[in-house]
């Protein structure tokens, strides 16, 4: 059977802040429907694949394809109508407006976002929170806000990055049963994430960085096998 064809194509992508060389020739792909996670220890560049991808970086050269097309150049406003969004690890929760004003504020830049209604369905939470203030919220209420807000916009590929910090493993199986429904819905999601064993219970396919480069890749059916080495590579 054929394989689905990348929706996102990333080859030899390099990105700087400022003099500072991060990413160093980062070379993978995530096809239509899937979850993929990218793991590694702190600062070896996952974040930044994430931002290089949404050209929030001071420099980035390479090629980064959506659905065949070329982002490289593009700025981050015309990146995201192409259709790729961003759910960034600060949440970006805007402490002046409320649940309602945070949720409607991003502008849906392609057709095919999800209405109030079905975001509902996801985050109930969110329903009974709509008029408060959206700072006033717990952590994993910013979470399922920050997420929410950009399944709005139409976007098809997510970048999640490390959605799961900091929240009670309550939320954590809440957020990872989101992220299982939306892969039935048709996104696509890229995900940077510390838990490794919540990345286990939704990912189809794991990148391993280190240094600002990709040095392995495993599907599901390799972790067992890989153990090790994952343990190796995180230091856990």
């Amino acid at each position: 059977m054929a394989e689905t064809p990348a929706l996102l194509a990333v080859d030899t992508l390099q990105a700087w802040y400022g003099e500072s060389h991060i990413l160093h020739g980062v070379t993978f792909d995530v096809r239509a429907g899937e979850v993929v996670t990218l793991l590694g220890r702190n600062g070896v560049g996952k974040t930044t694949t994430l931002k290089s991808i949404m050209g929030m970086v001071d420099q980035r050269s390479g090629s980064v394809r959506l659905d065949g097309r070329e982002t490289i150049r593009l700025s981050s406003d015309a990146i995201a109508r192409a259709g790729i969004a961003i759910c960034p690890e600060e949440r970006g929760i805007f402490a002046s407006l409320d649940v309602r004003e945070n949720l409607l504020l991003p502008p849906q830049v392609r057709p095919g976002g999800l209405d109030l209604d079905r975001i509902f369905a996801l985050f109930p939470n969110l329903r009974e929170r709509l008029s408060s203030q959206g700072t006033k919220l717990s952590g994993g209420e910013q979470q399922m806000l920050a997420i929410a807000r950009i399944l709005r916009t139409g976007a098809r590929l997510l970048l999640l990055d490390e959605p799961t910090e900091g929240l009670a493993p309550v939320i954590i199986q809440q957020i990872g049963r989101t992220i299982g429904a939306l892969k039935a819905q048709g996104f696509t999601i890229l995900l940077v994430e510390q838990n490794f064993q919540f990345a286990a219970t939704i990912a189809d396919r794991y990148y391993v960085m280190e240094h600002g480069r990709i040095v392995d890749q495993l599907s599901n059916a390799e972790l067992k096998t890989n153990m090790g080495k994952l343990h190796d590579y995180l230091g856990v």
